[in-house]
């Protein structure tokens, strides 16, 4: 890659549970993105279906598909069709046994630029991942891609210094976050503000700690469809973050959208010359991270 700048995408969409629909939709979205001149766009977490680990439910093993088929063939065929770089987040089965919460990084030419599973899993009130999700085991990774150096982290990741640090240190320019995340809606009132700038601030600062840009995909729509429950009432607000935790685009929190920014690859490294946070990290203290706790 040899051009300073370049487009990246993320998409904020309402998705529901039949696959096949999803898939229309989400390609039709891409082509529009394209069209706009967005060269990497991101999907939300999950997108061939509604958020379906609301509930314990082995039914929803069936929604898991091998690597290498649908979604790949499809968004495959449609990066090298447009030029451009598509990050496919969706649930992959494995083996028998054995599911991961997962995306493709599909290059230009429709290759495999690379594959991300979800490391950090929840176990929240109608966030049942640990029911579906085996963690990931292959790491965390920055892929190169002929747009650009990109990381991919999935919706729980963003919560974590570390998984944006280490991404961050093997050249990654940008975090792309594919979510699903929002309120239940009976606490909204309590601890909807504070819970929604909390997710916010938490990615501006890996933004700021690391010198990259950080891009959010999430959904948005109440999901209501296991009985007795009010649902998840997904917030919206994807956005794209500058390397100094500056918002340079943000979606409302329903509507369906398209958010496109410029990563300037001089504008970062002017940022990193002038807050050298990796020159000065004490690398020789740091070894006691990999504890569980200090005590």
């Amino acid at each position: 890659m040899s051009k300073s700048t370049y487009k990246i995408a993320v998409l904020q969409l309402n998705l529901n549970d039949i696959a096949e629909n999803n898939l229309k939709k989400c390609i039709a979205w891409v082509r529009e993105a394209a069209k706009k001149g967005a060269e990497v766009i991101s999907l939300p977490e999950l997108y061939s279906s509604h958020y379906f680990c609301q509930t314990e439910d082995t039914d929803n093993f069936a929604l898991a598909e091998p690597l290498y088929s649908t979604s790949f063939i499809a968004f495959s065929a449609l990066a090298k069709e447009l030029g451009v770089v598509i990050i496919v987040p969706f649930f992959e089965r494995r083996m028998a046994g054995i599911y991961h919460n997962s995306a493709y990084i599909i290059d230009t030419d429709g290759s495999e630029a690379g594959l991300y599973r979800k490391m950090h899993i929840p176990d929240d009130p109608h966030f049942y991942e640990k029911f579906y999700f085996t963690p990931g085991d292959i790491g965390f990774k920055t892929f190169p891609t002929k747009k650009g150096k990109i990381g991919t982290l999935i919706c729980w990741d963003q919560w974590y210094p570390e998984a944006a640090r280490l991404t961050a240190l093997q050249g990654a320019e940008v975090l792309f976050y594919p979510t699903a995340i929002g309120w239940h809606p009976l606490e909204k009132d309590e601890y909807g503000e504070k819970q929604h700038g909390a997710w916010m601030n938490v990615m501006k600062g890996h933004a700021v700690a690391n010198g990259v840009y950080v891009a959010a995909a999430n959904r948005i729509g109440l999901e209501k469809y296991v009985p007795g429950t009010e649902g998840i009432q997904f917030w919206g607000s994807s956005f794209i973050a500058g390397p100094q935790g500056e918002i340079l685009a943000q979606a409302s929190l329903d509507q369906e959208e398209i958010l496109i920014a410029e990563v300037d690859l001089k504008l970062q490294e002017n940022v990193r010359q002038n807050w050298p946070f990796f020159r000065d990290r004490r690398i020789d203290a740091f070894g006691d991270i990999t504890k569980r706790a200090i005590l």
